[in-house]
């Protein structure tokens, strides 16, 4: 059997971390262009897609582990060289991601009133009118987004990577000129980002199937029909991705939660809250990027029994990691002025938004890679238990408790939301890199 250390030469991880890299930016910009050409109708219409997006991305991240699992499942079949099986185990994770989504769709779509009241019921009627807009067009894109994520993910499980990145930036196209059609030329404001939003999705979603059903590539799928369902392999992709959807979804909703408390804030902290994030998925780009590659190379290692491969290519994917945090947020953290800038914000959100920048272009360098990026090394090798119940306690205990602490008993308003984001941070990395070093997930075999 073929060494994946020799596999996985500097040219192959090149090819396969740059396309990754382009990939996050593009898809970062989407929510940037929505929030920016939207910021011409106000910080209500900003505020209203602000909320909303704390539940779509709770949804996003749920789909996005499923894929995971199916990712990881299909890299090991490679790396093992049963490209039959890794075939098998895409079918499956279209047809399991296919079904989940279309529920989830049609729940949100009939108790979307429901749930925004419940959660965000304080906010202004203006907000909350967007809100429900905003929503009702989001979940009409949920199926779409999971199957395009599903296709994705098998891309880049295979080591393929480009494909992935031009259509993400079809997808990024469709949705900025949509933006600017439906926004400025007819004014349909937060509708029209969510009709943008809606056509990109489901035009991302027809090209990846149609590319992911050729013979062509190692991970391919067959004929969708008929619909046998092989129970043991969705077992499998199950054992993966549940626990890392579970783990994402609790951490979505711990953020919902604290969204809410944001809201109780006022508007100007709303918005200030939103442009945050929005920058903020910029400075992450690199490690969420490279925390994708680790999946493909470590799963591969994984499949072909080689933990030497593991140890070196974590090691060095880790290091490259760090670099490139620093590398693109120490500029970012001089531009902040200007970024925050582009939007449309109140003197007072512009200073809160500054404040939270600052802080957390810091502590990405520093901090993010170790909570966020070597995890995948352990999902990759099935050790995903472990990192759910850490990412789940660290998440109640420190960002959701220490959030209610700092922003309300010691009137720290948003930044001490943000504070108890990083104290979770550093939780997160203490554990986890005692996990890794302990080399515990060499024990855990899935195929």
């Amino acid at each position: 059997m073929e060494n994946q250390m020799e596999t996985w030469n500097r040219k192959r991880l090149i090819h396969l971390i740059i396309p990754l890299v382009i990939e996050q930016i593009l898809a970062v910009t989407i929510g940037m262009a929505d929030t920016v050409m939207v910021s011409s109708a106000g910080e209500a219409a900003v505020s209203g897609i602000s909320l909303v997006d704390s539940i779509n991305i709770l949804l996003i991240n749920i789909f996005s582990a499923l894929a995971t699992g199916g990712a990881v499942i299909g890299a090991q079949y490679l790396g093992k060289r049963d490209r039959d099986s890794a075939c098998e185990a895409a079918k499956q994770l279209v047809l399991s991601v296919a079904a989940l989504s279309l529920v989830i769709a049609v729940f949100c779509l009939f108790a979307k009133d429901w749930l925004l009241q419940m959660i965000f019921g304080k906010v202004e009627q203006a907000v909350m009118t967007n809100a429900q807009i905003y929503f009702f067009l989001s979940a009409l894109s949920y199926p779409f987004l999971a199957v395009y994520n599903a296709g994705a993910a098998l891309f880049r499980a295979m080591g393929n990577s480009k494909i992935p990145m031009l259509i993400s930036a079809g997808m990024n196209a469709i949705n900025i000129v949509g933006n600017a059609i439906l926004i400025f030329g007819f004014h349909l404001d937060v509708a029209g980002a969510g009709i943008a939003s809606l056509v990109s999705r489901i035009i991302g979603c027809v090209v990846v199937m149609l590319l992911i059903i050729r013979p062509a590539y190692e991970i391919h799928i067959p004929a969708l029909f008929p619909l046998k369902i092989h129970w043991d392999m969705i077992k499998n992709i199950m054992r993966i991705g549940v626990p890392n959807g579970f783990e994402n979804g609790m951490f979505q909703i711990g953020k919902i939660l604290v969204q809410g408390l944001i809201s109780s804030f006022g508007t100007a902290a709303i918005a200030a809250n939103a442009v945050a994030g929005n920058i903020a998925s910029l400075e992450i780009i690199p490690g969420s990027a490279i925390g994708m590659a680790v999946i493909t190379v470590v799963g591969q290692c994984i499949g072909a029994r080689d933990y030497d491969g593991v140890k070196k290519y974590v090691k060095r994917l880790m290091a490259i990691t760090y670099l490139s945090m620093a590398i693109l947020n120490i500029p970012l953290l001089f531009l902040i002025p200007q970024l925050v800038g582009f939007y449309n914000l109140s003197g007072e959100a512009m200073q809160i938004a500054y404040e939270i920048l600052l802080l957390h272009g810091i502590c990405a360098i520093v901090i993010w890679p170790a909570s966020f990026s070597l995890p995948n090394a352990l999902r990759a090798a099935n050790d995903v238990k472990f990192t759910m119940i850490i990412a789940i306690a660290s998440m109640w205990i420190f960002r959701i408790g220490f959030s209610y602490l700092l922003a309300l008993n010691l009137n720290m308003g948003v930044m001490g939301v943000w504070i108890a984001m990083i104290i979770d941070w550093c939780v997160r990395a203490v554990f986890l890199i005692w996990r890794y070093m302990s080399g515990k997930w060499k024990t855990k075999r899935y195929i």
